[in-house]
Formats: structure tokens, sequence, C-alpha cells
């Protein structure tokens, strides 16, 4: 089996800001990985990263570990992170 490319979106929003999120199916898992998913999720500038999602979780620089679970569960979580990162700080 091949790669199969499962999900392709990508959007650019009206303050310019790129949502793209891209999901292959593998045939076995990637190295460190327990799942057959690769994936990329991409919240940012061009040049600027705001929210990435791929062997990590990256929030504004900082990388921080994510478990994988399911791909809707995958997609919940980076658009609940985009959605709290494009809100306005106080």
């Amino acid at each position: 089996m091949r790669a199969q490319l499962l999900y392709r979106s990508k959007s650019v929003l009206s303050d310019g800001a790129i949502v793209e999120v891209v999901i292959w199916n593998v045939p076995r898992p990637l190295l460190g990985s327990q799942h057959n998913y690769k994936y990329s999720l991409f919240c940012g500038y061009p040049g600027k990263r705001v929210v990435g999602y791929g062997d990590h979780k990256h929030i504004r620089g900082h990388e921080e570990t994510y478990e994988f679970s399911t791909i809707d569960k995958l997609i919940d979580d980076f658009l609940t992170d985009v959605v709290m990162r494009r809100q306005p700080r106080r």
C-alpha cells in the first residue's frame, strides 16, 4: 500500500492568516509514532507560524508534545488552538 491522501484544505483568512490541514494514511507508522497517519496542520502568516501540529504541537514558537488519538480529535484540537490564539490579547 502506498500513502493515501485523506484530507487537504487551505484557506486564507481576511487578515491574511493561512490555515492549512494535510493528513495522509501511511502503510506503517513513522518512526516514533504509534499510528498510521502523517499530518501537517498550520495556522500563521508567510514566514510566521502561530499554531502548528505535526510530530509535536507548536504554539507561538513553543513546542509541546501532542498525543494523537483520532483524526477528528486532531482537527478539533488544532482548530481550538487556532481560535484561542487568534483572539486579541487583553
